[in-house]
């Protein structure tokens, strides 16, 4: 088989929960220029249109769709709906997700839960509404965007570490109990990424710029275009055989101890 057929996608119907910008949208159009038909849901209407605008720009024929993943009913609503409107889901990506930064002695429990029920919870419902279409069709991927929160513990996201964490478990799990039906689940595990969101951490000279740089042995941040690879070595046939896998894409940070004094 060429090397260029394993990543071939040509055919496949992509879900990517909350693909209307940042990690998702990267990773979606990185699905959909190897052939993908991509798919994706925001939270609302605004963010679903603003998505859709993002993807006719790039030249990509996308399907959007407002749907709450927490919301188990609307989530088979959503499956269902893609499946009239394109086909059965090959290729699902649980990349919706929220953080809360606050001590964790300050912390609500409503917002504890709130966290886990968008990062852990929402990527169980979305999977279990894919997993009887992709048995049927004989195989299919799920990738779940993890975090090096999924190892690592930080000041201020005690929720989300333990979201992320226990999203690696619901990963490795559902590799374990659908692996026989030909279905791969895998994770990729950002670093700190350049994104909106985290433009003003990147200022020269902000001290958390520094912290980044000097604990990343690549010397800087990782950008969205970074995940696009993995993500598609993860939705193709080139990844058949693996399963279970957090694949971290984070410039070295898991395998650094920091510069000797």
């Amino acid at each position: 088989m060429p090397a260029s057929s394993l990543y071939d996608l040509t055919g496949r119907i992509a879900l990517i929960t909350g693909g209307s910008y940042g990690i998702g949208y990267a990773i979606a159009s990185a699905l959909a220029a190897h052939g993908a038909r991509v798919a994706f849901n925001d939270i609302s209407r605004e963010l679903v249109d603003k998505g859709l605008a993002a993807y006719r720009e790039a030249g990509i024929d996308a399907l959007g769709y407002v749907c709450d993943v927490t919301d188990e009913s609307a989530v088979r609503g959503l499956v269902s709906q893609i499946e009239r409107d394109a086909g059965t889901i090959g290729v699902l990506v649980n990349n919706a997700g929220i953080i809360k930064r606050v001590p964790m002695i300050e912390m609500e429990a409503s917002d504890f839960r709130k966290v886990i029920d968008v990062d852990l919870t929402a990527p169980f419902i979305v999977a279990k509404a894919v997993l009887p279409g992709m048995i049927a069709s004989g195989g299919g991927k799920i990738i779940n965007i993890c975090s090096m929160m999924s190892e690592l513990g930080r000041e201020t996201v005690s929720a989300y570490a333990a979201a992320k964490g226990g999203l690696k478990m619901l990963t490795r799990n559902i590799a374990s109990e659908y692996g026989q039906y030909n279905i791969q689940c895998n994770g990729i595990g950002p670093g700190y990424i350049e994104t909106p969101q985290t433009a003003p951490l990147r200022e020269p000279g902000h001290p958390f710029n520094r912290f980044i740089i000097s604990k990343t042995p690549a010397a800087r941040w990782g950008t969205t275009d970074d995940l696009a690879g993995p993500a598609v070595f993860l939705a193709s046939r080139a990844s058949d055989f693996v399963n279970g896998h957090i694949l971290y894409v984070d410039g070295g940070i898991l395998a650094y101890i920091g510069k000797q004094p």
